[in-house]
């Protein structure tokens, strides 16, 4: 069996700020039960912000990445949540899921 999921980015970048939006979605991810469900119907997002410090050159594509990553990491935190929720829905007990 194969699975694909897809995790589209955007960036929005206004005024020395860099904004990211990440979305998983993809064939399997409500099916696999990972407590998504409730959640948009086997979807997650997640944002990250940069900013330009006021001394610092900018340059947007650092803020991109600041803003990515953030973004990303955040959304990996949000899988790993929901992997735990499924975790302890289906075994009864509290579960730890370490990133």
């Amino acid at each position: 069996m194969t699975k694909t999921w897809n995790v589209a980015v955007t960036l929005t970048e206004e005024g020395g700020r860099t904004r990211a939006e990440a979305h998983l979605h993809g064939t399997g991810t409500s099916q696999l039960g990972l407590g998504l469900a409730g959640m948009g119907g086997g979807e997650l997002r997640a944002k990250g912000l940069a900013r330009c410090h006021p001394n610092d050159a900018d340059v947007p594509a650092i803020g991109d990445e600041v803003a990515v990553s953030r973004a990303l990491s955040d959304l990996a935190h949000q899988l790993l949540d929901a992997a735990a929720r499924t975790i302890e829905s289906r075994t009864g007990e509290r579960a730890y899921v370490l990133p």
